[in-house]
């Protein structure tokens, strides 16, 4: 079974932070924090419509001007995600630039911050200089403060956050697939069906929960010609797919190890397949770490093993480790071991 989503750190474990989630055969991506991100070609970035920034420390933010530059000109909107205050860091990142020639230009953007009890909304258009017009609050509730709430619900998938303390709301995310839909190309094949784009229309009825009576027109394309023929979502679903449980990614990033992040990220995390977590300190230097509010490998690994995730991948490793980076990676995957 191929997953939907392919995922990989933007930079090496001693970069600045960032996860790049591709869903395959979708042409479309989502990218956890915007630090350096000069490894990502523009094609790349362009295809990552969906911003979700953790919080505006330079490291996790200085890469939103090589978005910007990338995008500027293109008729795409981008959506960012995020902590309180990023409306206004977003505002301050853009008036520092001068916008007098950019009046015919396509690009906008979208800016949700997200508040314990409120979100807030501003939306900048490059062919309004990048004013912002921001829109009332919209109440909301987000209590108890230890459940990951929604940030953007798509017919396929959704993502979470949890606020963490970082001396600042630092938020970690998790990405959940609703459900896995896994074509059987073989019995396509003994039907006669061709394999093609047709199939992501079935994934994406399904996704939207569409009735089993749902007729749909799919365009088929043979070797020698193209046809157009009429099915039924439901007869579709039980000759040729099968609906497994849905892929879950998990990301946390600068966060003090106490009992309240803790909860926090154990009930982010729980069951992910994949788990990106920072590891800036070993355990060694565990003072340190809670002085600067960043976690050790070793509790990273806890973190792990407490939420019970199939595969632990640490980042994020401080300077001050250069060179000793299998060292780090060997603490954390013992601490996830249980030794």
């Amino acid at each position: 079974m191929n997953p939907s989503f392919s995922s990989y750190l933007v930079n090496e474990p001693f970069g600045d932070p960032g996860l790049y989630v591709e869903i395959r055969w979708a042409r479309r991506a989502l990218l956890f924090d915007l630090g350096d991100n000069t490894p990502l070609s523009p094609t790349r970035l362009l295809r990552a419509g969906d911003l979700f920034i953790s919080h505006q420390h330079m490291d996790h933010f200085i890469g939103f001007d090589r978005v910007l530059r990338i995008a500027l000109g293109r008729g795409k909107t981008l959506r960012l995600f995020g902590p309180p205050g990023l409306i206004a860091n977003v505002t301050g990142k853009l008036r520092g630039y001068t916008w007098n020639l950019v009046d015919g230009y396509p690009l906008t953007m979208e800016v949700r911050e997200f508040h314990p009890q409120e979100t807030r909304f501003a939306l900048f258009r490059a062919s309004e200089g990048f004013q912002p017009e921001e829109s009332p609050p919209q109440a909301c509730s987000h209590q108890p403060p230890t459940v990951p709430f929604p940030v953007l619900k798509d017919p396929m998938f959704t993502v979470q956050a949890v606020s963490l303390n970082h001396r600042i709301p630092c938020f970690g995310y998790a990405l959940q697939e609703q459900f896995h839909v896994n074509v059987n190309k073989e019995r396509l094949h003994a039907a006669g069906l061709p394999v093609g784009s047709w199939l992501k229309e079935v994934k994406q009825h399904l996704w939207e929960e569409r009735p089993d009576g749902f007729r749909f027109t799919a365009t088929l394309y043979f070797e020698h010609r193209r046809e157009e023929r009429e099915f039924m979502l439901g007869e579709i679903r039980d000759r040729f797919v099968t609906i497994t449980r849905g892929q879950k990614l998990a990301y946390v990033v600068d966060v003090r190890y106490d009992e309240e992040n803790e909860a926090k990220i154990v009930e982010l995390a729980r069951g992910a397949d994949v788990f990106y977590c920072e590891s800036p300190y070993l355990e060694r230097d565990s003072e340190k770490a809670r002085e600067r509010y960043h976690l050790t490998a070793r509790q990273a690994g806890i973190l792990a093993r407490k939420a019970d995730v199939r595969q632990l991948v640490v980042f994020h490793f401080s300077p001050r480790y250069t060179g000793l980076g299998n060292e780090i990676v060997r603490e954390a995957m013992e601490a996830f071991a249980g030794s």
